[in-house]
């Protein structure tokens, strides 16, 4: 298990908190936050190589760890430059098929300077997948099936983001991302 005292689990935690529950980015991560099912796993790996290795470890802890509904990879000092890190997406996607994880797990991707495709590095739209620092997100597609079929309007979900992020706008996360820096 992760040292839940790493700065980069600290930040991420905080982020979690503030944004993806606190501004309901994720209605579904407020349940897994208050039963503590979220694994939190520090890559300091700075090589794609050795980050996908790290990247095939945790589909297996996550497979082996039922109790565990996701997982957040971390990445403490490697891809804080945005196409390598879509490069890792990309890659981490790939091998998720090989090692047999597909429609098992699918990934999530955050980063500190995400910019969706066909819009403004400036938009505040980026922020609903900004995080503070690079991260994987593994999820239980299983899970997230079972819960999507319940939820109201699920293909809502990314547009209401939007809207909210554009609502608050750029400066709202800049300052908070910031302060979340600080600690």
């Amino acid at each position: 298990m992760a040292d839940s005292t790493h700065p980069a689990i600290l930040k991420t935690q905080q982020w979690l908190e503030q944004v993806i529950i606190g501004l309901n980015f994720c209605p579904f991560a407020k349940k897994e936050w208050v039963n503590n099912t979220i694994h939190y796993h520090v890559c300091a790996q700075v090589r794609l190589e050795k980050a996908l290795e790290d990247f095939a470890q945790q589909c297996e802890f996550l497979q082996e760890h039922s109790e565990l509904e996701t997982t957040l990879m971390v990445f403490s000092l490697g891809f804080r430059d945005f196409e390598t890190y879509l490069d890792l997406v990309d890659y981490a996607n790939d091998l998720l098929c090989d090692l047999g994880f597909e429609g098992v797990f699918q990934v999530a991707s955050f980063h500190p300077d995400y910019v969706f495709e066909g819009e403004d590095a400036d938009d505040a739209s980026n922020y609903t997948n900004r995080s503070p620092l690079p991260t994987l997100h593994l999820i239980r597609e299983e899970s997230m099936a079972k819960v999507l079929s319940v939820y109201n309007n699920p293909e809502q979900i990314p547009e209401n983001n939007i809207a909210l992020a554009r609502d608050k706008g750029s400066k709202y996360f800049q300052q908070l991302l910031k302060k979340i820096h600080r600690r």
